[in-house]
C-alpha cells in the first residue's frame, strides 16, 4: 500500500517518538498503531508491521545501555530464553486468535505493572529483608517474563512497562540496569516476533522500513537522555505514563 509522502513522514514522526518512548518507558506501540490504522492499513497488516518496524529501536536502545547491561549478564542469561519463547508464542496466537482474547486484560495488567512500579522502592527492601537471592532471576520471575513476552508478541503495547515492573520488584538492581535488561528482552520478544510474521503474515515492507530508520535514530536519543534520569524521576515517568496507557486502554476496551 503506498500512504504518499505526507503518510509516510506521518509514520516517520510517530516512529521517531515511539523509539525514544520504548526506550526509556515503553508502551511505543501506542503511538504507532493508531497511526498506521488511521494511514489506512488493515489491522492485523499494522500490527505485523509495527512490530517489526519496531525491533532496530528496541536494539538501538538495548545498545545504547551497554554499560547498565554489563552487570545483568546472569539474569539475562536466565531469562533471554523465556522472553523467545513467549514472543514466538504471542506471534502464533496472534495468526489464530481474535485481539479480544487479551483486550480485558491488558488494561489490567498495565495498571498492576504501574502499582508495582510505584511500590517497587518498599517492595524491593521488604524481600531484601526477606533474603531474596541477589543474583539469580527466580522461577516466577521467568514465568512472568514469559507471559509478558506472550502478550508481546501478540501485541506489545506496554510490554515494557510490565517488565520494569516484573524486574524492578524481583531483582535486585537499580532502575536504570532493569531498564537496560528490558530494553533487551523487549527486543528479542519482537525479534522473533517479528520473523514469525515475516514469514507467515502480510507486511508493509515499505512502511516497515520507515518505522526501523525512524525507532533507531528515536531508540538512539532515547537510550542518550533516558540513562541520565535519576531512579525517582525514570520511576515518575513510568507511573505517569503507564496510568495513562492504562486508563486509555480501559476505556477502549469497554467502549
Amino acid at each position: 500500500m503506498h500512504l504518499g509522502a505526507l503518510g509516510y513522514l506521518a509514520a516517520f514522526a510517530a516512529g521517531f517518538v515511539a523509539g525514544g518512548i520504548n526506550v526509556v518507558v515503553g508502551s511505543g506501540s501506542l503511538l504507532t498503531f493508531p497511526t498506521l490504522l488511521g494511514l489506512g492499513l488493515p489491522s492485523l497488516t499494522a500490527n505485523v508491521t509495527n512490530t517489526i518496524g519496531l525491533v532496530p529501536g528496541s536494539v538501538a536502545g538495548a545498545v545504547g545501555y551497554r554499560a547498565e547491561l554489563r552487570a545483568m549478564r546472569g539474569p539475562l542469561r536466565s531469562l533471554l530464553g523465556w522472553a523467545l519463547a513467549g514472543g514466538l508464542a504471542g506471534a502464533v496466537l496472534l495468526l489464530q486468535l481474535p485481539s479480544s482474547v487479551f483486550d480485558k486484560a491488558v488494561p489490567v495488567l498495565v495498571l498492576l505493572a504501574v502499582g508495582l512500579m510505584a511500590a517497587q522502592p518498599r517492595l524491593a527492601a521488604y524481600l531484601a529483608r526477606r533474603g531474596r537471592a541477589p543474583e539469580h532471576a527466580g522461577f516466577p520471575l521467568r514465568v512472568g517474563v514469559f507471559a509478558v513476552s506472550v502478550y508481546g508478541g501478540y501485541f506489545g503495547a506496554a510490554q515494557g512497562v510490565l517488565l520494569l515492573g516484573l524486574l524492578g520488584l524481583l531483582l535486585p538492581v537499580t532502575l536504570q540496569q532493569a531498564n537496560g535488561l528490558k530494553n533487551v528482552l523487549a527486543a528479542a520478544v519482537n525479534a522473533i516476533s517479528g520473523v514469525a510474521f515475516a514469514i507467515t503474515a502480510h507486511v508493509d515492507w515499505y512502511v516497515a522500513l520507515d518505522l526501523a530508520v525512524a525507532s533507531s535514530l528515536g531508540g538512539v536519543v532515547g537510550s542518550r537522555y533516558g540513562r541520565r534520569l535519576p531512579s525517582t524521576v525514570l520511576r515518575r515517568v513510568v507511573v505517569a505514563v503507564g496510568t495513562v496507557v492504562g486508563v486509555v486502554l480501559l476505556v477502549q476496551h469497554r467502549g
